[in-house]
């Protein structure tokens, strides 16, 4: 069932989800739709209040999906259309190889298949590729992000990359820090003020004025990278 909140101007469909959990969830997925997930018996009523009380980041995250999405339209993986890397587009080429490789040549993200008039193909050579990337990049940023919190003496993190609907990292209790891979499409810098965010969230895990002043210690400028990150990467 559709139930639906109204937040100034904008009207905040939501579905809602009971599943055998303690916390109540509230999840914006890329396509915008809301999803809260209670545990089983929460009333109603309490369910609405969460959404009245997250209703300014339910709103922020819609608006930032609509952002992005259109800058990234679906890929057709053909010759002649760009993708992103590192904050900068690159052209799609693709030729006829015995053996199936890709790598960045003269400007472009070259596929090399022995078929390359299959998409499937294609698309699984680039994310594969993209995934080498991430893990390269991510695995370099986060150590040399850790040195800066030498006098926190927090422990090193596990590095895990994994697609998430509503953000570009995370971090558990356990120590571990969560990267989308897609993120190594943004520029190095953001990459890294998203791995210096979840390093201050493993000495303060609360989105406090400690955790602020923390963060402002490490990366001043801050700010200016989250809010390329929240127009698109562009």
């Amino acid at each position: 069932m559709l139930h639906k909140y109204q937040y100034g101007k904008t009207t905040i469909a939501y579905r809602v989800r009971f599943a055998e959990r303690k916390t109540l969830q509230i999840n914006v997925h890329p396509d915008k739709s809301v999803e809260t997930v209670a545990p089983i018996g929460t009333p109603l009523e309490a369910i609405e209040q969460k959404v009245e009380k997250r209703a300014k980041w339910i709103v922020q995250q819609q608006r930032f999906f609509d952002a992005f999405l259109p800058r990234t339209p679906p890929r057709q993986y053909v010759s002649g259309e760009t993708h992103k890397y590192l904050g900068k587009h690159y052209l799609l080429k693709i030729r006829m190889a015995d053996i199936e490789k890709v790598r960045m040549q003269q400007g472009c993200l070259m596929v090399y298949t022995p078929m390359p008039n299959d998409k499937t193909t294609v698309k699984k050579l680039v994310h594969s590729w993209y995934l080498k990337q991430a893990t390269q990049w991510f695995t370099r940023l986060l150590d040399e992000s850790y040195l800066l919190f030498k006098r926190e003496k927090i422990a090193f993190p596990i590095l895990q990359i994994r697609r998430m609907s509503n953000r570009w990292g995370s971090c558990t209790a356990s120590g571990k820090i969560i990267l989308h891979p897609d993120i190594v499409q943004a520029p190095v810098i953001c990459i890294r003020y998203v791995l210096i965010h979840e390093l201050c969230h493993l000495v303060i895990p609360a989105h406090n004025k400690a955790f602020y002043r923390l963060l402002d210690g490490k990366m001043p400028d801050w700010r200016r990278w989250k809010e390329r990150l929240d127009k698109g990467m562009v």
